[in-house]
Formats: structure tokens, C-alpha cells, sequence
């Protein structure tokens, strides 16, 4: 099971130009059935449009826009999204935020000042912090540390461990 992220920005400005269209039309026709003039003549916009020839600038321009728009919107429903997932098995599987909060705990050993931790479905990669002059055995205890947790989840496959010890600089 992987999760695919939301296309949520082109859906919603899709829904919002679609709703717009639609009110405008709506409120013109309510505006016509009542007697009342309409926020958008159907005398005006046909009238212009049966001046317009399939040769001018204006449908040429409209035509690219309206190809252009289309491209885009396939594109972006065809491409896959970025998985959001890790498979445990073949029915479960593990949000990369959880996995990466996990580890960031995991990373916290004796000596570590903080851990900034990245997860993607083949790596983890953890950067730890810490204020010991000598950090000799640090990285291999965080290591076992991380494996150890990233063990406990039974991935399908699971991730390389990458870490990564940093000392920090003390100011006099």
C-alpha cells in the first residue's frame, strides 16, 4: 500500500473557476426568469461571439490558454505523487512521519544534544548533535539504536541506516 500525496491546490482551483462560471450563469439566469437585467447579457456575449471568426486573435489565444490549462491539469493527475507511505507488509503500512518520529527518538542516546532525522521508503538518515570533545562510539551507538527501532517495524524491505555524528562547537 503506498500513499500517494493529495493534488489538492489544482482540484480546488479547478472547483473554484468551475463554481464561478457556474454562479455567474446562475444569477443571470434567475436575473432573466424575474424580468430583471442580467449581470451577464446574453444578447452581448452572443452577439459577440458571432462577430468573432475562428481566424481572429482572440480564439487563438483563448485555444492555448484552454490547451495549455488542460496539459497541466493531465499532468498533474497522471504524475504520481511522492509516497507518504513505508510497506510493512503487503496490507499495512507505516506513515514516513511516524517512522521519522520514531527514530528521532530512538537517535536521543546518552550524549546526543538533538537528532534531525530524514525517512524516505530505502533510507533513513539521522544527524546527531552533540557537545562530547571525543564522540568516538557515538555514531555506533546511535546506529544500533536507530536499527534496533527501525527493526521493530518488520518493514518489507527495510531501509538503510545512515548516521551521521556532528560535534558542536562550544563559545568560550
Amino acid at each position: 500500500m503506498t500513499r500517494r500525496s493529495r493534488r489538492i491546490l489544482p482540484a480546488t482551483l479547478t472547483a473554484l473557476a468551475l463554481l464561478a462560471v457556474s454562479v455567474v450563469v446562475a444569477v443571470s439566469a434567475v436575473q432573466l426568469a424575474l424580468g430583471e437585467t442580467p449581470l451577464l447579457s446574453y444578447e452581448a456575449v452572443a452577439g459577440r461571439l458571432h462577430d468573432t471568426t475562428w481566424s481572429s486573435r482572440e480564439v487563438a489565444v483563448a485555444g492555448w490558454v484552454v490547451a495549455v490549462v488542460g496539459v497541466l491539469l493531465f499532468l498533474v493527475a497522471v504524475v504520481p505523487g511522492r509516497a507518504r507511505t513505508a510497506a510493512l507488509d503487503q496490507h499495512t503500512a507505516v506513515s514516513l512521519r511516524g517512522l521519522r518520529n520514531a527514530v528521532r527518538l530512538a537517535a536521543h542516546v546518552d550524549g546526543v544534544e538533538s537528532a534531525a532525522v530524514k525517512a524516505s521508503r530505502r533510507r533513513v538518515k539521522a544527524v546527531v548533535r552533540t557537545r562530547r570533545s571525543v564522540a568516538d562510539g557515538l555514531g555506533d551507538t546511535v546506529r544500533a539504536a536507530v536499527e534496533n527501532r527501525v527493526g521493530e517495524f518488520a518493514f518489507a524491505r527495510p531501509p538503510q541506516v545512515v548516521v551521521r555524528v556532528k560535534e558542536l562547537r562550544s563559545t568560550p
